[in-house]
C-alpha cells in the first residue's frame, strides 16, 4: 500500500514529461481515504488520468479523448482509450531503438517499490504512445 500525498508526488515526478514534452498541465488530484487515488493531466485534447486503487493494488491509466472539451461517455471505446489498447497498437509502430531510447530517457528515475516500478512502466508505454498518437487508428 502507498499513502496518497506519496502517490500523487510520485505520479508528478514520474509524468512530469506530459507537461515538458507534451504541453498537458495537471489539472486535478483526487484521494479518497487511503483506498484511491487519481491525478490528472490535460491538454486541448485529451485528459491523462493515472489512477491506483490502493486495496485491489490496481493501477489504471486512461486517455481520455476530449469532446467539445468535456469527458466523453466512458464507455465510448474510440474516445475513452486505456493504455493497454494504445500499447498494442504502437508497438508494432516502433522500431527497437525508439524503445531503447524511451527506456534511456527514464533511466534517472529509481524505483523504491512494486508500486512505483508498476508506475514506470506506465510511464514509458504511455510516452511512447504519445509520440505515435497521432498515427492511430480508433475504431
Amino acid at each position: 500500500m502507498i499513502e496518497g500525498k506519496e502517490y500523487i508526488k510520485v505520479v508528478k515526478q514520474f509524468y512530469s514529461f506530459l507537461e515538458t514534452d507534451f504541453g498537458f498541465s495537471e489539472v486535478n488530484e483526487t484521494m479518497n481515504g487511503n483506498a484511491f487515488y487519481d491525478v490528472e493531466f490535460r491538454n486541448k485534447e485529451r485528459i491523462i488520468s493515472i489512477t491506483y486503487e490502493n486495496i485491489k493494488d490496481h493501477l489504471e491509466v486512461i486517455v481520455f479523448m476530449l469532446q467539445n472539451g468535456k469527458m466523453p461517455d466512458y464507455d465510448d471505446k474510440t474516445k475513452t482509450l486505456h493504455l493497454k489498447q494504445l500499447n498494442g497498437l504502437v508497438i508494432s509502430k516502433a522500431s527497437k531503438e525508439e524503445i531503447d531510447l524511451n527506456a534511456e530517457y527514464f533511466a534517472k528515475y529509481n524505483p523504491k517499490n512494486e508500486i512505483e516500478r508498476k508506475l514506470i512502466k506506465e510511464t514509458k508505454e504511455l510516452r511512447l504512445c504519445l509520440k505515435h498518437f497521432n498515427e492511430l487508428q480508433f475504431e
